[in-house]
C-alpha cells in the first residue's frame, strides 16, 4: 500500500530528526528546513497532510499555512510550534489550520492527529450527496458553498462542522458531543477551537435569513434552517 506523503516544515535539526525518524516507517515524509523550499515542494508535488514549525527562516509558518490555502484548501494543516501563547493558536485556526500541537508533544499524539485527518480525508471521497443551505448548495466533497454569485472554499474543518450540523439540524447539540465528533476531544483548547470555526461559519452564512447557528447558554449549538 502507498504511504499517506507528508510535508514537513521545521528548522531545528535535532526536533525534525526525531520527528522524521519516528514516522517514516509509517508515512513518506518530506522534510524542508525552511518555509520557502517547503513551499516550492508544495507548488511542485501533491501531498496528503502538511506539518508545519511556526519559527522559520525564509517565509514563517503562518505565512507558509496562508500560501497552502490560497491553493489548495482541503489539505489537513497541523501546527507543530513552541509558540504556547493562546493568541498564536487562535492565529493558526483563524489562518486555516486543522490543528495545533505544543512542543513538546508526544510522537503517539502526533500520530494518532495525522491519523484522524487523513481517514477524514478519504471519508470525503465518498460523500454522496450535496446539500441546499439556503441560497448556497453545500458540496462537502470538495468543501465549497455556491450559489448563483460566488463560490465559497472552505477548510476540511469548516466543512466538518457544517455537514455535522446539517445532518443535525433543528437540534441543540452540546458541545462536547460536537467536539468528540469533530475534534476527537473534548478539552479547553478545542472548545476554543469550535467556537473559532463557528465564528467563520457565521460570517460565511452572514447574508443567509434562513439559517443560524444558535449559541445555547451552558449547553452549545443549534443550526437551523427556517
Amino acid at each position: 500500500m502507498e504511504k499517506s506523503k507528508i510535508l514537513y516544515a521545521e528548522d531545528d535539526e535535532t526536533i525534525a530528526f526525531l520527528i522524521q525518524d519516528s514516522l517514516e516507517n509509517f508515512y513518506d515524509i518530506r522534510r524542508f528546513s525552511n518555509g520557502k523550499t517547503a513551499l516550492e515542494a508544495f507548488n511542485n508535488d501533491s501531498f496528503d497532510i502538511c506539518l508545519l514549525d511556526i519559527m522559520m527562516p525564509e517565509i514563517n509558518g503562518f505565512e507558509l499555512a496562508e500560501k497552502i490555502r490560497e491553493k489548495n484548501a482541503e489539505i489537513p494543516i497541523i501546527f507543530t510550534s513552541a509558540k504556547a501563547l493562546k493568541e498564536d493558536r487562535i492565529k493558526g485556526l483563524k489562518i486555516g489550520a486543522d490543528d495545533y500541537l505544543v512542543k513538546p508533544f508526544s510522537i503517539e499524539e502526533l500520530i494518532l492527529k495525522i491519523e484522524v485527518f487523513l481517514k477524514r480525508s478519504k471519508k470525503t471521497e465518498t460523500l454522496p450527496q450535496n446539500f441546499t443551505v439556503g441560497k448556497y448548495i453545500f458540496d462537502p466533497k470538495n468543501y465549497t458553498l455556491k450559489n448563483n454569485l460566488n463560490t465559497v472554499t472552505l477548510t476540511q474543518r469548516e466543512s466538518e462542522l457544517l455537514f455535522f450540523f446539517i445532518r443535525n439540524k433543528n437540534t441543540v447539540l452540546k458541545r462536547q458531543d460536537i467536539l468528540k465528533a469533530i475534534w476527537g476531544d473534548d478539552d479547553y483548547f478545542m472548545g476554543r477551537s469550535l467556537d473559532v470555526f463557528i465564528s467563520r461559519l457565521r460570517k460565511v452564512l452572514s447574508d443567509e435569513e434562513q439559517i443560524s447557528i444558535e449559541n445555547i447558554h451552558g449547553i452549545g449549538f443549534r443550526y437551523s434552517e427556517k
